[in-house]
């Protein structure tokens, strides 16, 4: 389950760090929310490579499900937009396909 919480944090850390390049360009806020932004979106880097697998791109295929629901919860918790049913049935549909690419039985490659 280290995967998950990998996903999770790296998740938020993304998340994190681009807002705060949101937040200089369409907010209007200081050039310093940068600094954080850039650390957030470094530590997000490193994170990734905590996931449990023996492939970059299976990794990060499947980390996108997680970025999506998670991407959805900071839009309600942060900025007050509450998901729809559309927004929670997409990110269900994804969270399910990162599932299957990170937990899915592999057979053994002749």
């Amino acid at each position: 389950m280290i995967s998950l919480g990998a996903m999770a944090a790296a998740a938020l850390l993304e998340i994190a760090g681009c807002f705060a390049f949101w937040a200089w360009w369409k907010l209007g806020k200081s050039v310093l929310w940068l600094a954080p932004g850039l650390l957030s979106l470094a530590a997000f880097a490193w994170m990734l490579t905590q996931i449990e697998s023996p492939l970059a791109g299976r990794a990060y295929a499947a980390y996108g499900g997680v970025y999506i629901a998670a991407a959805l919860a900071w839009g309600w918790w942060v900025e007050g937009h509450a998901p729809d049913r559309w927004d929670l049935a997409g990110a269900a549909i994804c969270l399910l396909g990162m599932a299957v690419i990170l937990f899915g039985p592999r057979g053994v490659s002749a």
